[in-house]
């Protein structure tokens, strides 16, 4: 099947074939076609499978009919995150160039009054996160009884960041005549709730079971200590024994993400990082050194998780497992997309059990095992000073008598991880203390991370994929 058996128009048809794709994906393939139809529709479909285009695609032919008014866009796409609504914003340039639509994406970090301005010119595509559009409604500045067509992309991650209420409350302020798309990775009992609620008779597509990882991606296990220091040696040599052209590196936290970037660029690597402590202008920044090739190792958070589309990621590396099973399949995800093959390592210490078992039980299969690195192995560190417990305390051992003269030296990356004193946390007190100091880039399941819609640091101008019209 090629994208011309689907039912698109010849200008959608000459946009996708200049950018090499020939052949659509299997939900690309199930769904387009029902979205001309203006059926609603439920799709279940795992990261990578190229589900944005599957919307994308039917929605721009749609809009290509009718005429946008001031301050009522014609069609809504909800998304969880910035980079996520950023990333939809491209596919719209992309594949609609040959079409007169206008677009607005309305996400924080971003200068209200310019969002402002062209919603009032009128747009077709209002392409927003929960937080910033419920702020700009409240304000009296945008209204959606002109809106015919809804996509609520990343349910599940809606969900997660405690966005279903504001959804709810925007699907009631939604003309009831609309045609409404919801797509998912997983399909749990609070968004089966909201389907049954808000969409009519729906079609479902699935292309995946809930919550299995790509074929095309091979997973290994990669067994470590827990110190930070041996598992940065364990991820320098896994970038240097393969054949990594683009990796991404994820972290539990946000200053996990910091201090290894900050080792590997120290190794002479060509890594950057993101994360939640960034504002949107750097994280923007950051993504497009990584999509130029400027860099070509990315260290970061779980903010990254979704949202990130780069062609040709070969390796993805969990340096932290990730504490909820889901996100491990979408850490993962961010390889072998569109076809093509992929390798992803989670470095696992001995307090990593649980949740690779969690993620086993989630995906139904069983990870393998590393054996050994690839490449050669580091030179080795000079051996630490053997240690003695005392009163509940670690102490070195005094050295002896005719070698305290010459003491060994130890690395920067050894004294950034001591020993531990004591004995270790259980992960349950961990999360909960690391919690407390807001380490966590992402909220605890079930806390709402809203996007309030404040200026979180925007100086720059607006990059080229942010504007607000697409043009000829």
């Amino acid at each position: 099947m090629s994208f011309a058996d689907l039912g698109l128009s010849d200008e959608l048809l000459r946009a996708v074939g200049d950018t090499g794709y020939t052949e659509p994906t299997p939900i690309q393939a199930s769904a387009i076609p029902s979205v001309l139809m203006m059926r609603d529709m439920v799709a279940i479909a795992q990261t990578g499978t190229g589900k944005t285009a599957s919307f994308v695609l039917p929605m721009i032919d749609i809009l290509a009919h009718g005429r946008s008014r001031a301050r009522m866009p014609r069609s809504l796409i909800l998304e969880p995150t910035r980079e996520l609504a950023a990333q939809v914003a491209e596919n719209f340039e992309q594949y609609g160039k040959y079409h007169k639509l206008s677009m607005a994406l309305l996400i924080g970090g971003v200068q209200m009054g310019d969002q402002v301005k062209a919603l009032e010119k009128g747009v077709d595509v209002l392409i927003a996160t929960p937080g910033r559009l419920m702020d700009l409604f409240q304000r009296g500045k945008i209204l959606l009884t002109g809106c015919s067509m809804l996509v609520i992309d990343e349910a599940d991650r809606m969900l997660d960041m405690g966005f279903i209420p504001d959804i709810e409350e925007i699907c009631t302020k939604l003309p009831a005549q609309r045609q409404t798309l919801l797509f998912s990775a997983t399909m749990p009992a609070p968004i089966k709730k909201l389907a049954d609620r808000f969409l009519t008779n729906p079609k479902t597509i699935e292309v995946a079971r809930p919550a299995t990882t790509n074929t095309n991606i091979t997973q290994w296990v990669v067994p470590v200590k827990g110190q930070a220091f041996e598992k940065r040696k364990v991820v320098r040599q896994l970038l240097r024994g393969e054949d990594v052209r683009t990796a991404i590196i994820f972290c539990n936290r946000k200053t996990t993400v910091r201090e290894l970037n900050k080792s590997l660029q120290g190794h002479g690597f060509r890594s950057g990082e993101i994360h939640g402590d960034m504002d949107q202008s750097a994280r923007i920044a950051e993504l497009e050194r990584f999509k130029n090739g400027d860099i070509n190792i990315l260290v970061a958070s779980d903010v990254a998780a979704r949202g990130l589309d780069v062609k040709g990621v070969s390796h993805v590396v969990n340096f932290d497992a990730p504490w909820h099973p889901d996100d491990y399949v979408h850490r993962i995800g961010r390889t072998g997309r569109a076809g093509a093959t992929g390798v992803a390592y989670t470095l696992v210490g001995p307090d990593d059990s649980e949740n690779i078992q969690n993620i086993e039980k989630l995906t139904g299969e069983k990870i393998k095992t590393l054996d050994a690195l690839p490449g050669e192995p580091e030179e080795e560190r000079p051996a630490r000073a053997p240690r003695r417990e005392r009163a509940g305390r670690e102490e070195p051992v005094a050295a002896p008598a005719d070698k305290a003269a010459t003491p060994s030296r130890r690395t920067r990356d050894e004294q950034r991880d001591p020993a531990p004193r004591g004995e270790a946390p259980t992960r349950q007190s961990r999360e909960r203390s690391d919690h407390e100091r807001g380490q966590y880039d992402e909220p605890r399941r079930g806390r709402r991370d809203r996007d309030d819609g404040s200026d979180d640091g925007w100086n720059g101008p607006i990059p080229d994929f942010l504007q607000v019209t697409l043009t000829r």
